[in-house]
């Protein structure tokens, strides 16, 4: 009988181990199954890297030769699968001006190069299958086609804004009528608030510090921007502004706030900050700044023109301003991160009396977090589109984030349309003595009006800068001057010089000229 059981017990265990067995067998079976499927879908999803027809010319060659190996007139992408071709159109004939991998990822669903015109005289593709930016899908006529479309949706995109502007108006309107009560002081260093704005003038309601000479005087306006409204005051008998935002720009008034209030930032060359409140009736916000007795830096030179010595003062306290924005300092415990301005012109440029330059105007500016590859917080498409670099005009570069170091050299190509904007008005640069009007940047060659399409066109794919007259070579400080503008205005952001280096460069100019 036991021996029974036992052959049974037996059987039993022998059972039970053959079907583990063979559930074993098929689970491995399975597995390598879909470790076969696992590795072929691995395979196929490798991404191969993409061989585009390359063609640039001299000018684009460097900025173009970066994304990816070149190897004659074939280029293998190192960073997008997409391949580009801008064409210049001309007589009906379209001429390759670029033909190269693109430089950034970007949507590129077609397989081949269809045109796709952007503006005016130039036809852009973009395509995912090897060298199909050599062949473009383009005939004359549909150049013109897309400009309807694109002006009807802006007709209707315009309508839209009207539409939603009148109902945020009215909105607005409703709230400020509708509001009885007033807003307390926010700011400890003025004493009082602003009381109300009404029929164009701003008046305080004083508290400890009589902040106007007279209670009830109107202040009077400075300077009316698009987002800002700037008034003249004066607190303790000094003169003082008043940078009045309205309640649309909340954002903005809490990025220039926020990079007046970072850790050590007291210098010279930086517009002084005094206090920051919100207005008694309303929903607006303002700050009370130094006040700059000459006014902007374009209307200083709309009305001035300055000795060698004036012009580069203006130029070095400008440059020294920007490099400590740029510079990220750690003094006692205490740190100051780098900053950019992201909207360098010669309006956000402020003159003293002294006749030195600070900065100003930082609604777009950009707080750069520690480290060599530290990305950015805040900033915003420049307002200020002459002064914008290649790269942000084409839109290479992510402006909503990524490493912020692309932000530091694009103000430093700003800087140099600001030098030149300076020098153009030096009257020791000219021979006669006599310097020519006020010019702004590419105001010469653009026109006083530009669009983002001519800049794009002129700036990036024609490689041009505004134009250094050739008689600076006869001059003892003109081919040092001259040099200095080339290397802050590079198509490549990475050639382009630092703000202190540029410091470094006028202090030399300037003891050549003592010398």
């Amino acid at each position: 009988m036991f021996s029974r059981l036992f052959r049974l017990s037996r059987l039993s265990r022998f059972s039970r181990f053959s079907r583990f067995s063979r559930f074993s067998t098929m689970l491995w079976r399975l597995l390598s199954a879909l470790e076969c499927v696992l590795l072929a879908v691995s395979l196929q999803s490798v991404p191969q890297k993409r061989r585009c027809v390359f063609r640039v010319t001299p000018r684009n060659r460097v900025r173009f030769s970066a994304a990816g190996t070149v190897s004659s007139s074939e280029q293998r992408c190192e960073n997008t699968r997409c391949c580009v071709g801008n064409f210049w159109v001309e007589a009906g004939r379209a001429e390759p001006q670029v033909l190269a991998c693109d430089l950034v990822e970007k949507s590129c669903p077609g397989p081949s190069c269809t045109a796709q015109p952007r503006f005016s005289g130039i036809v852009k593709c973009v395509c995912n299958t090897d060298f199909c930016n050599g062949n473009l899908s383009w005939s004359p006529e549909e150049e013109e086609a897309p400009s309807s479309s694109s002006s009807s949706s802006a007709d209707e995109l315009l309508r839209t804004a009207v539409k939603l502007s009148v109902v945020l108006l009215v909105l607005v309107l409703v709230l400020v009528l509708s509001s009885g009560a007033r807003w307390r002081p926010t700011s400890q260093e003025t004493g009082g608030v602003l009381q109300s704005v009404h029929s164009g003038a701003l008046r305080w309601r004083c508290g400890s510090v009589q902040l106007l000479g007279d209670a009830w005087r109107p202040l009077q306006v400075v300077r009316r921007g698009r987002f800002t409204t700037v008034f003249k005051g004066r607190l303790g008998g000094r003169a003082v502004a008043v940078k009045v935002f309205s309640a649309s720009q909340r954002r903005r008034f809490e990025a220039e706030r926020r990079v007046y209030r970072l850790p050590l930032m007291s210098h010279a060359g930086i517009l002084r900050f005094l206090g920051a409140g919100r207005c008694a009736r309303g929903d607006g916000r303002f700050l009370l700044l130094q006040f700059a007795q000459q006014g902007s830096l374009h209307s200083f030179l709309s009305s001035h023109s300055s000795s060698w010595t004036s012009s580069l003062k203006l130029c070095w306290s400008l440059s020294r301003g920007l490099s400590f924005l740029h510079s990220e300092l750690l003094l006692h415990g205490t740190h100051k991160p780098a900053v950019s301005h992201g909207d360098l012109s010669s309006s956000s440029v402020l003159v003293l009396a002294d006749g030195t330059c600070v900065l100003c105007d930082f609604g777009s500016a950009a707080v750069l977090r520690p480290g060599p590859g530290g990305a950015a917080e805040g900033g915003a498409w420049p307002a200020a589109l002459r002064y914008a670099a290649p790269e942000i005009l084409e839109g290479s570069v992510n402006l909503s984030g990524g490493p912020g170091s692309f932000r530091l050299q694009g103000d430093v190509y700003a800087l140099a349309l600001l030098l030149w904007e300076i020098c153009m008005r030096c009257q020791d640069l000219f021979l006669d003595g006599v310097a020519p009007g006020h010019l702004l940047p590419y105001e010469l060659e653009l026109g006083a009006t530009v669009s983002l399409e001519t800049l794009v066109q002129h700036v990036s794919y024609m490689d041009r800068r505004p134009s250094v007259p050739e008689h600076w070579a006869l001059l003892p400080q003109g081919p040092a001057l001259a040099e200095l503008l080339t290397d802050c205005w590079d198509a490549e952001p990475d050639a382009r010089l630092s703000a202190q280096c540029v410091v470094d460069r006028l202090m030399s100019l300037q003891s050549r000229s003592s010398a």
